[in-house]
């Protein structure tokens, strides 16, 4: 009987699997990617991180009743290395097969649109004229942008961008033709860089998701119904409205 005591005693003082797979080390570390605007930029004021990534994060950690580690990146790459060698606990970030690979992913919380930038004297018109053999384009190494484009494009070649908001930056010292990334942040360098333009649309649709190092499938289930739950209570809606987020939306719920 006392051996009995003793293991449920153990049992009782032991973490819930999620946390124990969440926070391992007693504190949620999350991986917030300075390199998408959409997720997360410095505030200007305090220097702090803030977007909704990291509202996403402090939610989840008050949830689970651990504090947060805010762990800062300048590129998605390094973020994924992370990861994979389980430097953070969770970590925001596009849905790719070769992501997938090194993690384990939610349902998409929300859709951000990649564009492409091009000097104003540029022939090129329309997104689908990019993929010509005369055409170079610059990507964050890395990138969901780097990806997409390793497998689709079959004419044009990548130059890469040590992070996604140097794109623009990169094109214009290399002379390159032309730039990809988040829309919002072409936008925003169109306004910065004089000479550029965005072409109409966009090229790919992003589902970004929230990530973890595999093995914690556990992590995985219970961050899977919190994502959910965020969308479906208007949580990340008002996060991006918070922040002045446009042009990003919503995902749909996922089916189960």
């Amino acid at each position: 009987m006392a051996l009995g005591a003793f293991a449920l005693l153990g049992c009782a003082t032991k973490p819930p699997a999620p946390v124990a797979e969440l926070a391992p080390g007693g504190k949620l570390r999350a991986a917030i990617n300075f390199g998408n605007p959409i997720l997360a930029v410095k505030d200007a004021a305090s220097g702090e991180p803030r977007g909704v990534s990291v509202d996403l994060s402090r939610e989840l950690g008050r949830r689970l009743g651990v504090p947060v580690e805010l762990v800062t990146f300048t590129s998605a790459g390094k973020v994924v290395e992370a990861v994979r060698d389980a430097q953070v606990d969770i970590a925001f970030v596009a849905i790719d097969p070769v992501r997938g690979a090194d993690m384990l992913q939610t349902p998409p919380y929300v859709i951000i649109e990649g564009a492409y930038l091009v000097r104003n004297d540029s022939p090129i018109r329309r997104n689908e004229e990019v993929d010509q053999a005369a055409n170079r384009v610059v990507v964050g190494n890395g990138s969901a942008y780097d990806l997409y484009l390793t497998r689709e494009l079959k004419a044009a070649r990548l130059v890469k961008a040590p992070t996604s908001p140097a794109v623009t930056d990169v094109m214009v010292a290399q002379n390159v033709e032309v730039a990809a990334g988040v829309k919002q942040q072409l936008e925003a360098d169109a306004k910065r860089v004089a000479g550029v333009r965005l072409l109409p649309g966009r090229f790919m649709v992003i589902n970004q998701a929230m990530g973890l190092p595999k093995g914690r499938e556990a992590g995985a289930r219970y961050l899977t119904g919190f994502v959910e739950e965020m969308k479906a209570s208007g949580f990340v809606a008002a996060a991006l409205a918070r922040h002045g987020i446009e042009g990003a939306a919503v995902a749909p719920p996922s089916k189960p």
